[in-house]
């Protein structure tokens, strides 16, 4: 069994909304895909659509510099990535952050491309959700078990 695979079944144990492994499996996920430039961690296995890039981002209040693994979609000439923090009840901490601070880079495989951050709204978000959907379905599952939180959709333009 493969090092993320072992981090998932583990991690159903303790989360009943979805799997959000949280910081220190990022750790890890975080440097196989960057040793392997996304040949390991950038794909999500058993889903050919879910992609995954390495999104940086900067506290909104610590400024500390953290990296976090997110699925995406190839949108023109920018990328799409969910809030979804695995449908927890809270957005995840990097969604914050590219409020605070929506210039940033992002890695797909060994490619880093800088960009600016911004929330899909309307109709616009109501597109790309459903793509993201048909990309991975798991999404569905992420929005109804985060009740009341609507999962914010975030572009990164290139910049």
């Amino acid at each position: 069994m493969s090092i993320m695979a072992r981090l998932v079944a583990a991690s159903t144990r303790f989360t009943t909304r979805g799997v959000y492994l949280g910081r220190r499996s990022s750790k890890v996920h975080v440097a196989l895909y960057r040793r392997t430039n996304g040949k390991v961690g950038g794909r999500l296995p058993g889903w050919p659509g879910a992609r995954i890039l390495l999104l940086d981002h900067v506290g909104a209040r610590s400024g500390v510099r953290r990296t976090s693994p997110v699925i995406y979609l190839d949108y023109g000439d920018s990328v799409v990535v969910a809030a979804s923090k695995a449908g927890q009840p809270t957005h995840p901490a990097w969604y914050f952050n590219l409020r605070a601070h929506p210039d940033t880079t992002i890695r797909i495989g060994s490619e880093v491309r800088p960009v600016r951050a911004r929330i899909a709204d309307g109709a616009e978000r109501e597109q790309l959700w459903t793509r993201l959907v048909d990309a991975f379905p798991g999404y569905a599952f992420y929005q109804k078990s985060a009740g009341r939180r609507r999962i914010p959709i975030v572009v990164l333009e290139p910049r």
